[in-house]
């Protein structure tokens, strides 16, 4: 199955200022965040991505066009699903007030319990679902149109990244909180048909080692089998 690498959005207006952005228009990448985004770009030049993905909201958008314009031949599809958390009446309030609200404790600690109130607002546990369906059917897409060992992006947010990584790790949502996810780093997940591997969160580095190896010949000249689902006794060896 492939392999998603997951993009948070490079730092806005919002992150800068200290607000819950939620899905307030308008919400830009700061000078920060368009130079992390361009750097992002050439991170990510050695990979043979077979799609990308994007939350529809501008901050992202704004992140994956330094690629786009060096890549004009990928494909970009939008997924609401991969959008951020709809967070109701928090939404637009600045982050220090919102820590003097009750649910602030159950959002730190028991965010299964957590829904956000006021008109469209979304529990954490909704949000984790809608994220990972999101995934799911985009794995059976990709695989569909480009094989096993295809990779493609998904650009989203921090708190849909973390519940991800969560999912992936077979933790409980309420742990999600214990993951961070700064602007503009890159978090990847290698599907398979038993399980998840995460192998990168939050990094922020060097990503020429997701470059898929090349399958065995076998002696008829076929492609050999794709990478098992097993994971490696004692870690990886770090070569393909």
């Amino acid at each position: 199955m492939p392999t998603v690498i997951l993009v948070r959005h490079g730092r806005s207006t919002a992150n800068t200022d200290g607000v819950l952005a939620g899905w307030s228009p308008g919400v830009a990448l700061d000078d920060t965040g368009r130079a992390q985004a361009t750097a992002l770009a050439a991170r990510l030049a050695a990979l043979p991505l077979a799609a990308v993905v994007s939350s529809p909201l501008q901050r992202c958008r704004e992140t994956l066009q330094p690629l786009l314009d060096t890549r004009p031949e990928l494909p970009l599809h939008t997924d609401d699903r991969v959008g951020e958390c709809h967070y109701g009446d928090w939404t637009g309030r600045k982050l220090s007030e919102l820590a003097e609200e009750p649910l602030w404790v159950t959002v730190q600690r028991h965010a299964s319990a957590a829904v956000f109130p006021g008109a469209g607002g979304e529990s954490l546990r909704g949000m984790q679902a809608r994220a990972v369906d999101a995934l799911r059917d985009w794995n059976d897409r990709i695989e569909a149109e480009h094989g096993p060992d295809a990779l493609y992006l998904v650009c989203s947010h921090g708190d849909i990244i973390k519940a991800l990584a969560a999912d992936a790790l077979g933790m409980h949502l309420d742990l999600f909180q214990r993951i961070g996810t700064d602007p503009c780093s890159v978090t990847v997940i290698r599907y398979t048909p038993h399980r998840p591997f995460l192998l990168r969160l939050g990094d922020t580095g060097d990503l020429t080692g997701l470059v898929p190896p090349p399958r065995p010949q076998t002696e008829d000249g076929a492609q050999g089998p794709a990478a098992p689902d097993d994971a490696v006794v004692g870690g990886s060896t770090g070569t393909p």
